[in-house]
């Protein structure tokens, strides 16, 4: 999302004259597009700031500003804070920041951090920054009203609000055009899309219907709202990918009902099982919170044994980390020492890499459809790209081109990586 919103602001400057400089030290301004969801994301912005300094010192004019969740949870107060910071503006406020730029080349600071109920940025076409060409996002909605009770985006985002899908079907259809044939539909919780009588199964139809050689990804869902009408549209066209974000959090009951999931560890299992009746292929991965509040060494073998039923391809996995405003700082303590939370979570590690080495040694023998999407970090001589269930592959360059689709039967494994061979 933080990406695709970077996107956006490129966009909106870009308009107002601006361009993008090639590194830092030749700016006028430098943007830190920013994430309040963990401390540990605000500390590296903290440093990423204080490092600017030095750069501050020797160029006399460069102005620093901070956007995103960060600005809006800590609004003035970070340009208090970091006194090299002159701007601050909220995920809702970006149009705003022509305006901001010109007031601060006036020597003064400036704040915008007012949340919208409206504003979706639609009518923005973004400026592509992320150079492969191949694959694009594309925002769907904004905001989140579930409010977990560890979350922050709620408070920094503001209520959801769904884009008119004439003008995803029509970005969508630009981008095709412009030669990507891959694009993730966004959302803080995407699958509560809804746009007067069009829901995320609908939009998802007229998105795949575009193009049979588009592929079509969306992240991130919520359980709660993992429909079988969505699961149908799915399985009924091939170039929507077979991979599902299924954020969990925790594998206990107590601890879902603590943290306001709003379903049980039983309705999650269904909808596993849900994901697997109508597609068998289907990846699926989550999200995990070690250490929440209260969380005992029961709830915590209830997730490891949730991990070993599922089977997760991969996993986001994190130590709980307490966000000022929310209901978990207000009204539940924050109990579990840091050195247990880190033992918990790197069981949780443990287990998943174990899982994922064992679910991708499966994997050899197998062809798959790869999008090819670039040269291989390791190797000018090897390429990598993608299945539909979002696995790496990487294999030997042969004839193959960026940008196309290309068989290859995988013929050994990493826990992370499928390395395979081209079919000729």
């Amino acid at each position: 999302m933080n990406f695709a919103d970077s996107e956006v602001i490129a966009a909106i400057l870009g308009k107002a004259g601006y361009g993008m400089a090639e590194e830092a030290g030749e700016a006028d301004f430098i943007l830190i597009n920013t994430c309040a969801i963990r401390d540990n994301a605000e500390q590296r912005v903290r440093h990423r700031v204080r490092e600017l300094r030095a750069l501050q010192s020797r160029r006399q004019g460069l102005r620093v500003g901070v956007l995103g969740c960060m600005a809006e949870r800590l609004q003035s107060r970070l340009m208090a804070e970091e006194d090299n910071v002159s701007f601050v503006c909220g995920p809702d406020a970006y149009r705003r920041l022509p305006e901001m730029l010109a007031q601060v080349r006036r020597g003064q600071k400036a704040a915008e951090v007012e949340l919208s109920t409206t504003e979706t940025y639609a009518d923005i076409e973004p400026v592509r920054l992320a150079g492969n060409g191949i694959s694009a996002y594309i925002s769907i909605m904004r905001g989140c009203q579930n409010y977990c009770a560890y979350c922050v985006v709620p408070y920094t985002r503001g209520r959801e609000r769904s884009r008119d899908p004439e003008t995803i079907v029509r970005e969508t259809r630009t981008l095709f055009g412009q030669g990507y044939r891959e694009v993730t539909l966004l959302g803080q919780n995407v699958n509560s899309y809804r746009w007067e009588e069009v829901g995320f199964p609908e939009l998802m139809d007229r998105v795949a219907s575009i193009d049979p050689l588009l592929r079509v990804r969306f992240a991130t869902s919520h359980p709660k709202d993992l429909s079988d009408r969505l699961l149908e549209v799915m399985a009924s066209h091939p170039n929507i990918c077979r991979c599902i974000h299924l954020p969990v959090q925790s594998g206990s009951n107590r601890m879902l009902k603590l943290m306001n999931r709003r379903y049980t560890v039983e309705w999650y299992l269904d909808r596993v099982a849900a994901i697997r009746r109508y597609m068998p292929d289907c990846s699926i991965t989550t999200d995990v919170i070690a250490g929440f509040s209260t969380e005992t060494l029961e709830d915590h073998e209830a997730t490891l044994e949730l991990f070993r039923k599922v089977r997760y391809d991969y996993a986001f996995m994190f130590k709980y980390s307490l966000r000022e405003g929310t209901y978990a700082w207000k009204h539940l303590a924050d109990d579990i020492p840091e050195e247990e939370k880190t033992r918990r979570l790197n069981e949780i590690i443990a287990l998943q890499g174990e899982i994922a080495l064992e679910n991708n040694r499966k994997e050899v023998g197998r062809e798959y459809e790869v999008l090819v999407e670039g040269e291989s970090h390791r190797s000018k001589e090897q390429l990598f790209g993608r299945n539909s269930q979002n696995k790496v592959l990487v294999f030997d360059r042969g004839d193959a081109q960026t940008g196309t689709y290309r068989r290859v039967k995988v013929e050994s494994c990493t826990a992370a990586t499928l390395i395979g061979s081209l079919v000729q």
